[in-house]
């Protein structure tokens, strides 16, 4: 009886490791990547929005799942910051495809409510966690400077300061559109840069590989240079190195006509930003639009007219100038609808919506009023669209 009870424990204890290592093989299957999440991602990447839509429409009844097991995976322990936001923001696209080309529900958007919480939480925790790194500011404050600081802990180890990526000097050699969306996906901690996918000629990698431009394995500090004396040159126009890019300019086949520069520096607007449209408008510069030389500009020519809703004067966008800077899927759909019923608003904005979305950051910000409120109210000219906001038309006089 008693050599019973212990085969009977022993059977109880192999069901009992049989069912739990049944567990985690279950687990572990359901937490790697599905084929639609790499088809979904590889798409989205590579802005091949034709196979896209098609895959959206094929999975329809799957992708809500998708989405949240794609939000868990994110928020799994071991899952960095900068892999973490890549996954949020490819959860965030599925809901803006799905959204987009099937349509919306409650479930959705249920879904929909966490993960943009979720996204907003993890900038929010990030944001605290580097309070102290505020010392970068000055850096970062010359438009378009990024301190690359995710990886902190790793560079510290390696007695390195962070990189700072001179956003405003790649933009003098390259249009926005050959990195954008290309190599790098147009949002802030997004891409989960790391050297080795740089030493792989991935990301920054691309260029930096010896030829096109400086190898990314040769000599650290020449990214590595946040807080150093030697990084004026990258925030400071009193010490930015003129013809240094004069001479990668012609190396890459694009112009710097540094002899046009008004008073031989770069001009600046009131609140200290690059006026990129000045530089355009002397001559100062044209960069390549294309690593290849392949690349047939899409450009856009027509203008849509805002109506202000308070006493300040109407605006007047132009398709033409913001389409010879980035590529329409920059914008379109994840930015604004291509139908344009955008419900556009200064406080959107200023969270890094609509507009915001570049300007503030790469190019002139948003507190410079005038410089998009320039039309006196109803002064629209025929052939120009009328924004509608909430409405549920557009038309054209």
């Amino acid at each position: 009886m008693k050599a019973f009870k212990v085969l009977s424990l022993a059977r109880s204890v192999m069901l009992i490791a049989a069912l739990l290592s049944l567990f985690l093989v279950v687990t572990s299957i359901t937490a790697a990547e599905s084929e639609f999440r790499q088809q979904f991602i590889y798409n989205y990447k590579t802005m091949n929005f034709s196979a896209q839509v098609l895959l959206i429409e094929q999975s329809e009844t799957i992708m809500l799942d998708e989405i949240i097991s794609l939000t868990k995976d994110a928020m799994a322990k071991d899952v960095g910051f900068g892999q973490r936001m890549h996954l949020l923001d490819a959860a965030s696209a599925m809901v803006s495809g799905y959204t987009h080309y099937v349509g919306t529900n409650r479930k959705l958007k249920k879904v929909k409510k966490r993960v943009d919480k979720l996204i907003a939480n993890e900038l929010k925790k990030e944001k605290a966690k580097n309070a102290e790194l505020m010392k970068w500011k000055k850096e970062e404050r010359f438009l378009g400077n990024f301190i690359m600081k995710a990886n902190m802990k790793e560079m510290e180890k390696a007695g390195l300061p962070p990189v700072i990526y001179p956003h405003w000097v790649h933009r003098i050699w390259f249009e926005c559109k050959v990195c954008h969306n290309d190599i790098f996906i147009m949002k802030r901690w997004r891409n989960d840069i790391s050297q080795e996918k740089i030493v792989a000629g991935k990301q920054c990698g691309v260029c930096h590989d010896g030829k096109t431009a400086f190898s990314a394995e040769e000599k650290c500090e020449r990214c590595h240079m946040g807080g150093l004396k030697e990084a004026k040159r990258l925030h400071d126009v009193d010490h930015v190195d003129y013809e240094k890019i004069s001479k990668v300019a012609d190396k890459l086949g694009a112009e710097w006509n540094v002899d046009r520069l008004p008073d031989g520096k770069i001009p600046v607007d009131r609140f200290g930003f690059i006026d990129w449209l000045q530089l355009k408008r002397l001559d100062i510069f044209k960069p390549i639009n294309s690593l290849d030389g392949q690349y047939e500009p899409e450009i856009r020519g027509n203008q849509i007219y805002f109506k202000a809703k308070s006493k300040v004067k109407d605006v007047l966008f132009d398709h033409e100038i913001h389409s010879s800077w980035v590529k329409c899927s920059s914008c379109h759909p994840e930015v604004f609808s291509e139908s344009l019923k955008n419900n556009v608003k200064m406080v959107a904005m200023s969270k890094g919506k609509f507009c915001g979305h570049c300007h503030g950051k790469v190019s002139f910000t948003f507190a410079d009023c005038l410089r998009c409120h320039s039309q006196q109210k109803d002064t629209r000219q025929d052939g120009v669209l009328l924004h509608v906001g909430k409405k549920r038309e557009m038309r054209e006089k």
